[in-house]
């Protein structure tokens, strides 16, 4: 019987049991297609990641599957990859190819153990979001201090912008409503020095996300484009506590608003688990 080994990661965190649970099958070149989306199903995490060889001069190619169904691209999965598979190649960086292309992440370590990761993720597009009546009744609040648009970077982001850390902690939204809109809807708010983020993708198959890598870039670019922070400026954002998996989370967009030339998203990893699949 074939035996598949994965690794399972905490994200967005230097701390076991925080931040956001990925798992790697470090090497599924013999994994069935058929047998993907059930293992993504059966580990229940918000997403797991298969690898196999590259095709597109990076260094490996991922898949990456929620609970419900297939993503060209997601934050978490790609830093956690990174770590998970930079150690034993030993790269300062590494590309990873994605659905959404190649994404270069650069590992600081101290000594032989990686502490940090930073990706250069895929520019977004955006435009107004046309259901922002309807997103806002699913989630429960009155308006959104900054326009409510969509960002699209394989997959899409509308962010809310709320008065307060304190409005955030307390959202109860509708994930019902929610699920009608096939997004990660994104309620974010100033908290001191740091940005307060909620993210929603009931849609797919995800309730609430603890740590949400690809809503952070597009995150940088919405609240520069719109002066809420500077072009350059890194922002910190804390996220997951309400669920019991507080994460952290850095991001900076450079370029200005008629050309957004980088966008970088960084962050810790820990990996806490190894297991195999016998199939």
């Amino acid at each position: 019987m074939p035996t598949y080994r994965y690794v399972v990661a905490d994200v967005f965190t230097d701390r076991p049991l925080s931040g956001n649970q990925l798992a790697v099958f470090t090497d599924a070149r013999a994994l069935p297609e058929a047998s993907l989306q059930p293992l993504a199903r059966e580990l229940a995490l918000s997403e797991t990641v298969f690898v196999l060889p590259p095709e597109q001069g990076g260094h490996v190619r991922i898949r990456i599957f929620t609970p419900a169904m297939e993503l060209p691209f997601a934050g978490h999965p790609v830093l956690g990859s990174a770590f998970v598979l930079g150690a034993p190649l030993q790269l300062g960086e590494i590309r990873i190819e994605t659905g959404a292309g190649v994404v270069p992440v650069r590992l600081e370590r101290e000594g032989a153990r990686i502490v940090f990761g930073r990706m250069e993720q895929p520019v977004p597009s955006w435009r107004p979001y046309e259901r922002e009546a309807e997103l806002l009744a699913a989630l429960g609040v009155g308006r959104s201090e900054l326009p409510v648009e969509l960002y699209d970077l394989g997959p899409t982001h509308a962010f809310v912008t709320l008065a307060s850390a304190g409005e955030v902690v307390r959202l109860s939204p509708d994930l019902a409503a929610l699920a009608r809109h096939p997004i990660g809807a994104n309620c974010v708010a100033r908290d001191g020095e740091r940005l307060k983020l909620r993210m929603f993708a009931p849609g797919h198959g995800i309730a609430e996300d603890p740590a949400s890598g690809s809503a952070a870039g597009p995150l940088a670019v919405h609240l520069a484009r719109h002066g809420w922070t500077s072009f350059g400026d890194e922002i910190e954002i804390s996220q997951g506590a309400e669920i019991g998996r507080p994460s952290t989370l850095y991001a900076r967009a450079d370029g200005s608003p008629e050309r957004i030339e980088r966008v970088e998203v960084g962050g810790s990893a820990v990996v806490v688990a190894r297991g195999e699949f016998k199939l």
